[in-house]
């Protein structure tokens, strides 16, 4: 029988269990702290003969010969000098009766090997899939292996679906996406974004692993003299065959292995969890809370929840064979979020949860309004009217930073409004809540050849302070493919539909719903190349309208989450933070310049941070300037500096790499050099100096 119609079964058994009150008794808690833990070093070993890195976090106090489920995080950012970090986070697994595998992918961190190719590369699933056979025939394993994790580590645990190994029954995935080309930080909704990750990312993969930092012939060629990834990246600027190879959409039906899904109405991956509820046939479940790119239990902002609770209910289910009712539960579960006051700040959200069967909600509705030519919202379209809008590149930044990914807290969207058309209704007589992909159906013109259309919808409060709610670009030549983009025709009018990305809100009686349509998310998204001036048409039977999912009454009762476990503050021997660096980590905004005069826009980022480890000390430090100016969007440009420094017994090494990404009208172009210091004295140098056709960007 295969995986998929034995899942069925199980599912259709559950179903049967949830409807006979009597047979209630089957149902089993999860399963309790049992055990201590320590860890364990062990090599695993490819089919090529490549040594990979693992820690093994096991329980303590077992019995002879006892065996537990494997769950395996699998990432590139260096097992061993995040040993703190991982312990506090596994624990609650191992101590419940579980094994944790934390996994250098080849070429990183402990691992041996020649660094891959670019994230989510052939090899490392290829490895990763060696890697779960192996955990699987271990004499302490029970022969199941679950995969979880955040970002990276949710990538590819969606991606091993797609492999479908025996052992692998069951996954999580924490702000992760199956859509590579759409939602990942590369190219947002199919614009060129310039991601400080991947800037950062570059350097951090020449490390060699620690406690030793060997620096040898190996090391350089295996590590220090591979090519930046972004090189990689940016080469591939429309979607196709290189964003296809790990991406899940458009194969939903190959995935047979359980799938849970946990995401944050502040990150910019949460447009997976609609999609994926609505396509896996496999058994799925999702979460969608007020949170940032962070774990649940750890959130920003709050409040949080002990996720690892649910997600023991969930392995205990698929890999210890213990039917703990979650299956019998509603598929998802989300935060309905009210009104708060504009970022960058927002330490706890308010709002209530709520639970549905699943994904398209049952009884939704949609609610469309039509902007007029007095820039007002009404419930029927008005009389017929164009209204333009001069291109200012430089606008935008408090409506996306250069980390913000359609996530974190926005900042007030007036300096971005006063830059955009903007369309209000009336202050609302009763509240409106909403739960879906919002909408906007254009009528829309440009006099330049390439055009990018941002829309954001917003809650205007009664004292005039605007929080937004959401929003989405899009690419105008992407507007009949994304994989065969074609110029605008300049002047002529053409219809783009544009969906905002998932969201939940509750729109308060005495605030107004605005929408906002203009040109630049500058410096999230690059600028297009040409001044100019874009149309909207409004009104009549084809004119521009904007579409609210309009939640129904929820007719189930709400999730129950338990809070964040109490872990204490104890780290391990050796380990501290000496500086906590930004809130997200990806660097914060320390300085915007708009300068009147000659129109040009600089923003500045920067991001410092230090640790201590039983071996030594390191410490970061990066500075990102962004600058555009107005009548020459063509010329925008990203200078970077970034540094590491680590010092240990005797030796005292600095990674250093400096970057210019700049453009013109025809092409991007990458100017790096990367350093290597012992003792202040410089040991390799290597740059790249290289032109990259703009391809419909």
């Amino acid at each position: 029988m295969t995986t998929y119609l034995t899942s069925l079964l199980r599912g259709l058994f559950l179903l049967v269990l949830s409807a006979c009150p009597g047979l209630a008794g089957a149902v089993e808690p999860a399963s309790p702290p049992l055990y201590g833990m320590e860890i364990r070093e062990a090599t695993i070993t490819m089919p090529d003969g490549t040594q990979i890195a693992a820690d093994l976090y096991k329980p303590t106090g077992t019995s002879e010969n006892q065996t537990f489920p494997v769950l395996l995080e699998y990432l590139p950012y260096r097992k061993t000098d995040s040993r703190d970090r991982n312990a506090k986070l596994y624990s609650y697994f191992v101590v419940r009766g579980y094994i944790v595998a934390r996994v250098d992918i080849r070429g990183t961190g402990n691992s041996q090997g020649q660094l891959i190719s670019s994230e989510y590369s052939d090899q490392e699933l290829r490895d990763g899939e060696a890697i779960i056979d192996w955990l699987s025939r271990q004499t302490w394993s029970n022969g199941h292996v679950g995969m979880f994790g955040i970002s990276w580590s949710g990538f590819n645990a969606i991606q091993m679906t797609l492999k479908n190994p025996p052992a692998l029954k069951a996954i999580i995935a924490i702000d992760a996406t199956e859509d590579l080309y759409q939602d990942d930080v590369h190219f947002m909704d199919g614009v060129m974004h310039l991601d400080s990750w991947e800037i950062s990312q570059d350097l951090d993969n020449t490390r060699p692993g620690a406690p030793d930092y060997r620096i040898d012939d190996a090391y350089f060629h295996d590590r220090f003299d591979t090519p930046p990834w972004l090189l990689t990246y940016k080469a591939q600027q429309r979607d196709g065959p290189f964003w296809d190879r790990a991406s899940l959409k458009g194969r939903y039906h190959s995935v047979t292995i359980p799938t849970f899904l946990i995401g944050g109405w502040y990150d910019g991956y949460r447009n997976s969890i609609p999609r994926m509820l609505e396509h896996l046939q496999a058994p799925v479940k999702a979460i969608v809370g007020p949170w940032s790119h962070s774990f649940p239990h750890d959130a920003y902002p709050q409040p949080g929840m002990e996720w690892r609770h649910e997600a023991v209910r969930w392995f205990d289910y698929w890999l210890k064979g213990h039917d703990t009712g979650i299956m019998a539960e509603p598929k998802l579960a989300v935060f309905m979020r009210e009104w708060h006051a504009p970022g960058p700040v927002l330490e706890r959200d308010l709002g209530t949860w709520r639970s549905e069967e699943g994904w398209p909600l049952r009884g939704s509705k949609n609610r469309t309004f039509y902007p007029q030519s007095n820039h007002s919202l009404s419930a029927v379209a008005g009389s017929t009217a164009v209204h333009q809008l001069r291109y200012v590149p430089g606008s935008g930044v408090e409506a996306g930073g250069p980390v913000m990914w359609w996530g974190d807290i926005a900042y007030d969207q007036r300096g971005t409004d006063a830059y955009s058309l903007v369309y209000d209704s009336e202050p609302l007589k009763e509240k409106i809540e909403i739960l879906g992909l919002p909408q906007a159906r254009l009528n829309v013109a440009s006099d330049a050849r390439r055009a990018d259309w941002i829309v954001r919808l917003s809650d205007v409060a009664p004292d005039g302070r605007v929080t937004m709610v959401t929003g989405a670009a899009f690419n105008g030549t992407h507007r009949h493919s994304s994989r065969e983009p074609d110029d605008i025709q300049p002047g002529k009018l053409f219809p783009l539909t544009i969906n905002l990305h998932f969201t939940s809100w509750v729109f308060a009686p005495g605030h107004r719903i605005r929408f906002a349509v203009n040109n630049a998310q500058w410096p999230m998204l690059w600028p297009t190349p040409y001044p100019m001036t874009t149309q909207l048409a409004i009104g009549g039977r084809t004119g521009s309208r904007f579409i609210l999912p309009i939640a129904p009454k929820p007719h189930l009762p709400p999730p129950d989450y338990l809070p964040p476990a109490e872990t204490g503050n104890d780290s391990l021997p050796g380990f501290a933070v000496l500086n906590e660096g930004s809130t997200s980590g990806f660097g914060e905004i320390s300085s915007v310049n708009h300068n009147p005069q000659t129109g040009e826009h600089t923003v500045t980022v920067t991001n410092q941070s230090a640790q201590s480890y039983p071996w030594g000390t390191e410490h970061y430090q990066e500075k990102i300037e962004h600058k555009v100016t107005d009548d020459h969007p063509e010329s925008a440009s990203v200078h970077t500096t970034n540094r590491f420094q680590v010092d240990v017994t005797g030796r005292n090494i600095v990674w250093q790499a400096e970057s210019n990404f700049h453009s013109d009208k025809d092409n991007f172009y990458y100017d790096y050099q990367r350093r290597l210091y012992e003792n202040g004295v410089l040991l390799r140098e290597r740059s790249w100096n290289t032109a990259i056709p703009r391809d419909f960007q």
